[in-house]
């Protein structure tokens, strides 16, 4: 519960590049956390959450996350993204498993992210009818590193910032 508090807080302070006072906790389902930005021309929400579990032989990780997000004003919706909390192996692709269904996402320095829109589309509603999520990424330094993250409260939290971000 500690660890789930902090690493929010850590993404708040991530995503408080604008303003602090234009990030708003919005409220938390299950085991996701929903947010607005107000700070940009027009709103941008996303939903976060922690891994339950993370294993792998290494001596310090900062925060893990994930987020999607929904940004209007670039006309992008359902943006999935994952901080690893290390610097991923260059050219390295993250395995996402959600209920059987396999993603490959790209990297670049501690964040992962879908090739396409359609992609984060399918991981989306993917996350919505799934209860577990199995990410496995490679550190620069060699280190396999798998999170488990939970899904329940996700589908809630996703309603959450689509209404308050006007997704229809």
């Amino acid at each position: 519960m500690i660890k789930t508090v902090l690493t929010l807080s850590a993404i708040l302070f991530a995503f408080a590049a604008a303003s602090v006072a234009a990030q708003t906790f919005i409220k938390t389902t299950g085991d996701w956390s929903a947010f607005k930005d107000d700070s940009g021309k027009s709103p941008s929400c996303y939903i976060a959450s922690a891994p339950k579990k993370e294993t792998g032989n290494y001596k310090r990780r900062g925060d893990t996350f994930v987020l999607i997000s929904h940004r209007p004003g670039e006309s992008a919706w359902d943006v999935f993204e994952l901080r690893a909390g290390y610097a991923y192996k260059k050219g390295s692709r993250v395995t996402l498993v959600i209920d059987g269904q396999k993603f490959g996402l790209f990297t670049q320095q501690n964040a992962a992210w879908a090739k396409d829109a359609k992609t984060d589309r399918a991981l989306a509603r993917a996350m919505i009818r799934g209860s577990k999520m199995i990410v496995t990424g490679t550190s620069a330094r060699g280190t396999t590193t798998v999170d488990t993250y939970s899904l329940r409260g996700f589908t809630a939290a996703y309603k959450t910032i689509g209404r308050d971000c006007g997704v229809k």
